[in-house]
């Protein structure tokens, strides 16, 4: 089975790219990063993403063609695009390849993420199937590992990203012991350097928000060494 990840970034300019990069992984997502429509389409190939955020201006092949590819091979593929094209025509020819939206450059950051969050959060939404799910029970909270989605007592369905969903699923495997920090950010992102250990701090904000209603269940941080997910359940 291939592997899940978020967002698939497709942005041939280096200095934009990096800053995407770093901002949706700052704000909780997994992201690979493709200059190029065959980069790209190889990265799809080996991996199942949630969503590909598409530059319609890439060298030698256009992100349409890219996008026409792409969804030949899987019609329900969540797309956005990113130009600075503007104009009705390109707008409605990405639309009529499927994108969910079309944002121009310049945009603003926020609009980006509040366009990914709408995208993600329509695209998961369909009702867990506890008969053909893996759950685990956190409290009175259902922990959907491979749907990425927590379903809390009352019913309401909250979903993960990719990298939240492998981090709760890491912690859980080993609750109420101390996790080094260390052993996380080796685990997830193959390096235990500044940025990513500041990265991993965000991701255990947003665990700690999605649980906070549980109150059987906490996440505490041990100062200089590592996180203990801690069940007091009965």
């Amino acid at each position: 089975m291939k592997e899940l990840k978020d967002i698939l970034l497709v942005e041939d300019e280096p200095a934009l790219g990096a800053v995407l990069l770093r901002y949706l992984k700052s704000h909780g997502y997994q992201v690979e990063w493709s200059p190029s429509a065959e980069d790209a389409l190889n990265k799809f190939l080996d991996c199942n993403f949630r969503l590909l955020l598409i530059d319609v201006q890439l060298p030698e092949e256009d992100g349409f063609q890219l996008a026409d590819k792409v969804k030949k091979l899987s019609s329900t593929q969540p797309l956005l695009f990113l130009t600075a094209m503007s104009g009705k025509e390109n707008r409605k020819r990405g639309l009529a390849l499927g994108a969910f939206d079309y944002i121009e450059k310049p945009f603003e950051m926020d609009e980006l993420m509040l366009k990914i969050q709408n995208i993600l959060n329509f695209t998961t939404q369909k009702p867990i199937d506890n008969s053909s799910t893996e759950v685990i029970m956190l409290g009175n909270m259902s922990f959907y590992r491979s749907r990425l989605a927590l379903l809390a007592a009352d019913g309401e369905q909250k979903n993960m990203t990719v990298r939240e969903a492998e981090i709760l699923g890491f912690l859980v495997e080993r609750k109420n012991r101390l996790v080094l920090k260390k052993e996380i950010l080796l685990k997830f992102w193959g390096d235990a350097d500044y940025f990513n250990g500041k990265s991993l701090e965000v991701f255990i904000s947003r665990l700690r928000k999605l649980l906070k209603e549980e109150p059987s269940i906490k996440i505490d941080s041990i100062y200089g060494a590592g996180y203990i997910l801690i069940t007091n359940e009965s």
